[in-house]
């Protein structure tokens, strides 16, 4: 039997870099180190051909505990709902009003990040403690939960 190792998520992009940052002040992740000789991924990409220094980005968990999360750019938009969806744990343990007021004033911040706000989902215990359902700047939906 194998054994998973690590666990990427992909995105697929029009602006992997703007993307990637979004996603780093959302979940509190950064940019992985520059490749070896290089001060900054500025550095790096100035090496290479214009059209090519914005083709990926990458985000990593600085406690290393999340899955490194990987932006490709392809040409063709997003046409339809993911299939696959990040939850974004803004309220741990928290329910009722005070769940929903803490995914509120999530939702507020990430809206000033360029996200976009869906729906919301009132609490429906015992199956659901409510979320809100959003987009990134790029039209993924994530909830956050």
């Amino acid at each position: 039997m194998s054994r998973v190792r690590q666990v990427q998520v992909t995105f697929d992009c029009a602006d992997p870099r703007s993307l990637s940052t979004f996603w780093n002040a959302t979940l509190g992740y950064a940019f992985p180190p520059p490749p070896p000789g290089f001060g900054s991924w500025d550095d790096f990409s100035a090496t290479l051909p214009e059209e090519k220094r914005n083709m990926a980005s990458a985000s990593v968990d600085p406690d290393a505990a999340g899955p490194r999360l990987f932006f490709q750019q392809v040409p063709e938009g997003k046409t339809v709902k993911n299939r696959v969806h990040l939850d974004v744990r803004a309220a741990p343990g928290l329910e009722g009003d005070e769940r929903m007021a803490a995914l509120e004033a999530e939702a507020d911040r990430l809206v000033a990040l360029g996200a976009t706000r869906m729906k919301r989902f009132e609490p429906d215990p015992p199956m659901s403690a409510g979320f809100l359902v959003m987009q990134d700047p790029e039209g993924n939906e994530f909830c956050l939960d």
